[in-house]
């Protein structure tokens, strides 16, 4: 979202104009991320932070927006940049014409970036690899806005902020507000410190053979603290599996997935526990980089073939914050669980203004109950999940209470106060929801998907109030069994190709009748029979939906497509994994085997770090897709997808108080010789082979009967 002021011309044109508040959000495609949560920083590709986004950023504010190195009088000319695992980057430059004798280049600086909790360390190295003495200054210029990531995405940072003089030893710059402070220091100290320009320069002397380094570290620290501390560094709450598979694109995608997945961990500090805090994921950099309902939730579901230590820290992390009162102006309701926690208020552009705790989402509840039963399934002890059911029951309530609110038997939302998010389902842009002919809809809305996230929760709440010998769950059976009848009556809409169900209804009651991605998160769920999901399996697998690098959020033939639409044509990662594992669960592998396909194409065409979101215009315009230029990258879901994935084409799925795990691969073949070790379910190893005639080999924890058909 940027803050661009649209206005309609006579002729019905509609001409953008730059906002009275500021410019617009900065494109990040060709930026290097390293981060380690609550810490990132975005740089351009050779390294040097200059302009828009770029900055070293410390708890959603900007610590530094300037650090560049440059040669007096000589060029540097960038040779190759880029990132090493998650936190860490690397970046080459020639000093042209510096030293050299023939065509060769002679001297050369290397840059190397580590990435920590509230602190960025670069080491600057020049090496003189040449035959002559050399002889230049380096100079080092440092500044900062002390912005905040609102004010950053909206494009209107204010203007750099003072410089102070950091220590009586001139070895650095500092600056501060009243509640934030960044402080750069440099070793060796600089030969010439020009405080006012924020530059610190050395005269460097090298022989043949010879190299000189620096090191810079900045750091930055709140006042008060992080909102949301990073974890112990010895606390992994997953196992990290090892894959070997006959794509090297998967393997690479998944190795790059669990390196970026674990620096986006946080924690809570309200856990009871201080030397093992509950841990959850931070949903992306660098405009989400902090707790979310729905991401953190489905990212955790995600990572379940893990282990159940993520999915236990964010359900208890989202279940102290969970409603309790009703307060229009946070849109909190009792059971409602969180959209968003940030520091301060978030306001972008002139209209959305979200207050620090935001409860604004209408999937998030049934999700968290979806998540307590499938950590459940997956071995989280029976202990962690009675703790956490009188929130279940709560979550349950507020479900019930919300369908009958509706007066349509639906969960359905609207803003109610006029600066808040006017979608709130996972596709929360404001023309995110339309109708086939390219009109939005009117609220209050009623998504597909959050009605079959309703009934799986419904159906699972039902589960473990029974399995827990707690009252109710015949009733939410029954609450299930007549939303699946009322959804068969009310969604369900027909075109020339057949039968499909709507993407919502409107706030007259009325069918929004596009095509969208919204039908894989409704495959698996039970909330449709078996003929309606193979309606929607063929509907998924149409070109106008699957693109070739995944599932387009809205069909290309749509009266409102646009391939670089947030959510009315793009790609999502997490969308078409979702969609490919409710294809495994329902019966069709053929079709989720070419989902996968999809995002190992699009995941080497991004280095194997896949973003939020990518361009839909589809493999037959290009081999690899075009990015979206906003887009996170890394996002939690985006990487999680990969272990999702993975567990799909497996058809990984596991019942620890049942005493079985299932896998029937038939979706794996593709990428068969395939060995993948240290899964975990119920607390112990899992180790699955596939062989290249489809013939599948599992070791599970004692105690577990192994189905493979």
């Amino acid at each position: 979202m940027d803050a661009t002021v649209k206005t309609q011309d006579t002729d019905g044109s509609v001409t953008a104009q730059p906002s009275a508040t500021g410019g617009m959000q900065p494109f990040l495609h060709d930026k290097v991320t390293t981060l380690y949560a609550p810490s990132l920083v975005v740089s351009r590709a050779d390294g040097q932070l200059s302009s828009g986004v770029d900055g070293f950023y410390h708890g959603d504010r900007r610590a530094l927006s300037h650090l560049t190195v440059a040669a007096e009088d000589i060029t540097l000319a960038p040779v190759q940049g880029g990132l090493r695992g998650a936190d860490r980057a690397d970046f080459r430059a020639i000093l042209r014409g510096l030293g050299e004798e023939t065509a060769d280049p002679a001297v050369a600086l290397h840059r190397s970036r580590s990435t920590r909790p509230g602190r960025v360390t670069e080491v600057l190295e020049v090496t003189n690899a040449g035959s002559r003495h050399v002889r230049f200054r380096l100079t080092v210029t440092a500044g900062t806005d002390l912005a905040t990531m609102d004010q950053v995405k909206s494009g209107h940072s204010p203007t750099t902020a003072p410089l102070r003089i950091a220590d009586s030893d001139d070895t650095g710059l500092s600056w501060a507000s009243d509640d934030f402070t960044v402080r750069l220091v440099a070793e060796p100290a600089p030969d010439v410190l020009q405080v006012p320009a924020g530059q610190l320069s050395y005269d460097i002397d090298l022989d043949p053979g010879t190299s000189w380094n620096a090191t810079l570290t900045c750091t930055a620290s709140h006042t008060d603290g992080d909102r949301f501390p990073a974890p112990p560094t010895e606390h992994l709450p997953w196992r990290t599996p090892a894959l070997h598979s006959a794509d090297h694109r998967l393997d690479r995608w998944l190795e790059q997935s669990l390196a970026d997945l674990n620096r986006l961990r946080l924690t809570d500090p309200q856990s009871p526990h201080e030397d093992r805090p509950d841990q959850f994921l931070a949903a992306g950099a660098p405009w989400f980089l902090t707790l979310f309902g729905r991401d953190s939730l489905w990212a955790a579901r995600m990572l379940l073939p893990l282990g159940t230590d993520l999915a236990a820290g964010t359900l208890r992390t989202l279940a102290r914050r969970q409603g309790t009162i009703t307060n229009p102006a946070t849109e909190e309701q009792p059971g409602k669980i969180l959209h968003e926690v940030r520091r301060n208020s978030l306001q972008i552009g002139d209209r959305l203004s979200l207050p620090p705790v935001y409860y604004g989402t209408v999937d998030a509840t049934p999700l968290w109950i979806t998540v307590l039963h499938d950590a459940w399934r997956w071995g989280m002890t029976p202990a962690e999940v009675e703790e956490l059911l009188p929130h279940a029951e709560a979550a349950l309530a507020w479900m019930h209470a919300q369908a009958e609110a509706g007066g349509n038997g639906f969960l359905q939302y609207v803003d109610h106060t006029g600066r808040g998010l006017s979608n709130q389902g996972w596709k929360d842009s404001d023309d995110a929801i339309r109708h086939r002919d390219g009109s939005r809809a009117h609220p209050p809305i009623a998504l597909c998907e959050v009605q079959a996230y309703a009934y799986e929760a419904a159906r699972n709440g039902a589960a473990l109030l029974r399995a827990f010998d707690r009252p109710g769950a015949d009733a939410w059976e029954e609450w299930a069994h007549q939303l699946a009848a009322r959804f068969r009556k009310h969604f369900w809409v027909d075109d020339d190709k057949g039968p499909y169900p709507a993407v919502a209804l409107d706030g007259e009651g009325k069918p929004v009748d596009s095509i969208t991605s919204g039908f894989g998160h409704l495959l698996g769920t039970g909330l449709l029979n078996h003929e309606e999901e193979a309606l929607l399996a063929d509907r998924l697998a149409g070109p106008d939906l699957d693109a070739g690098h995944g599932l387009r959020t809205l069909s290309s033939e749509a009266a409102g497509y646009n391939p670089y639409g947030y959510h009315v044509g793009s790609i999502w990662p997490h969308d078409t994994a979702i969609a490919a594992h409710g294809l495994v669960k329902a019966g069709f592998p053929d079709a989720a085997a070419s989902l996968t396909e999809g995002l190992l194409t699009a995941s080497a065409g991004f280095d194997a770090r896949l973003p939020e979101l990518f361009a839909g215009h589809g493999a037959e315009e290009a081999r690899y897709p075009a990015p979206y230029p906003a887009s996170c990258r890394p996002q939690a879901w985006a990487a999680a997808a990969s272990v999702l994935a993975l567990q799909a084409a497996l058809g990984l799925e596991a019942d620890v108080p049942g005493g079985t795990v299932r896998v029937v691969p038939a979706a794996a073949v593709t990428y068969a010789p395939l060995t993948v070790t240290g899964l975990q379910v119920g607390g112990g190893e899992l180790d699955i082979t596939v062989t290249a005639d489809g013939s599948v080999n599992v070791t599970a924890p004692e105690g577990l009967t192994v189905v493979t058909a």
